[in-house]
């Protein structure tokens, strides 16, 4: 979540911009000193929102306009061929989208989110605290590219532009562009599609080009950094489960998730929504080692009905299950690493057989979407998280790259 002081520094923020603008307003002495240099700096206050136009750019926007008239029309032409079928195909994203989240919200057990094709961003719940600078300013960038293509279409189309501004609402920023309304409504209907389609056309190029840059940064960055060896921590937040003395350090790198390779970070945030979608993997432990591990201990169920056959107050210690031969369930209080530490993976009692040793598939029986996950991070020992998956995503980030030694 978004740290309170955050929340409470925007809102006493606004406040008292708010504030200080009513005040200067009200007074007879400052009112029109302060209305001439908000007009000549061209600001505008609001209760949460601020905009700043200017006419400093505007001979930059009618050089860039007046630049080769026939690429232009060219280049327009194709923004709005791509804007009405972006248009079909967004009408189309958006209905399966809503299909989606309906039958999410009619099925007992729904899958996860990352399923979606289109997902809300909410800072604080889905996006890291710690993204929400590069999350802001790629918004910015990507309104300022997007306002700068309507800008020059409007002036290839010979409408009259009168200047260039950004906002800000709340914490959301944007740009926009004043452009002259009579001669834009002068205009056909095909100019002002080639005008309506620039912005979403320059915004979907700008996504093209990032993808391209985002591909060959292996070959920018080899020099100096290498990746293909594992998610690179780079914060773990106080607040995290991975936060500890057996936890996730600034600087490790992840090379395991349970019986998951991790390369990349993308195989980091891949390899916690198989497992949160998954059923809980379970280690091999011969029945000599399960008999010496194991514990007199209570069995109950809890209120979601699985089963707990541990102290509520132990750390180290995890209710596990399994099955004999006859197919009963079974349930054990086993030391957490030793069970796992140097032990195969399995789905079933299958898939321990092996060298005649009588051996058994043990579960760790934990609460529905609670986890147990061995995450491999050398050469520390390995870290064993309980929790919700995605709790880990959220509050350990981490990057693909890796400094050269």
């Amino acid at each position: 979540m978004i740290p309170i002081p955050v929340v409470v520094c925007v809102l006493g923020g606004w406040c008292a911009v708010y504030l200080a603008d009513t005040l200067l307003k009200s007074s007879s002495s400052l009112k029109a000193s302060y209305e001439d240099w908000l007009l000549t700096y061209g600001l505008s206050i609001s209760p949460f929102h601020m905009r700043w136009q200017t006419a400093l750019f505007n001979h930059q926007f009618y050089n860039w306009g007046r630049w080769k008239p026939r690429f232009l029309y060219l280049w327009f032409s194709m923004g709005m061929v791509f804007g009405i079928v972006a248009m079909f195909g967004s009408v189309i994203l958006l209905g399966k989208t809503l299909m989606q989240t309906l039958t999410q919200m009619l099925t007992e057990a729904p899958k996860a989110q990352n399923d979606r094709m289109l997902q809300v961003v909410v800072p604080g719940v889905n996006l890291p605290v710690s993204q929400l600078t590069y999350f802001f300013s790629a918004i910015l960038i990507s309104g300022v590219i997007h306002e700068v293509g309507h800008g020059v279409a409007a002036i290839r189309e010979q409408v009259r532009f009168n200047g260039f501004g950004i906002f800000i609402f709340i914490v959301y920023p944007g740009a926009f562009v004043d452009l002259f309304t009579t001669h834009l409504q002068l205009i056909s209907p095909v100019q002002q599609l080639r005008i309506f389609c620039a912005g979403v056309w320059h915004n979907f190029v700008l996504g093209v080009a990032s993808f391209m840059v985002l591909f060959l940064l292996p070959a920018i960055l080899f020099p100096f950094y290498y990746t293909g060896v594992g998610a690179l921590v780079t914060e773990v937040t106080e607040d995290s489960p991975a936060n500890g003395p057996r936890g996730l350090f600034v600087g490790d790198i992840v090379t395991n998730l349970q019986d998951c390779p991790i390369y990349t970070v993308e195989d980091w945030n891949s390899c916690l929504g198989d497992i949160s979608q998954k059923s809980q993997i379970g280690y091999c432990i011969n029945t000599a080692t399960l008999q010496q591990l194991s514990f007199p201990a209570r069995v109950y169920r809890r209120l979601d009905g699985t089963v707990e056959c541990c102290s509520n107050n132990s750390l180290t210690d995890i209710c596990f299950s399994y099955s004999n031969s006859l197919d009963s369930h079974l349930y054990a209080c086993l030391p957490a690493r030793k069970v796992i530490e140097a032990s195969k993976v399995c789905r079933t009692n299958m898939d321990c057989q092996k060298d005649f040793v009588p051996s058994f598939c043990v579960t760790p029986s934990l609460e529905n979407q609670t986890r147990l996950i061995r995450v491999k991070h050398p050469p520390h020992i390995d870290m064993l998280f309980v929790g919700h998956p995605m709790h880990l995503q959220y509050t350990a980030s981490g990057e693909t790259w890796t400094t050269q030694a």
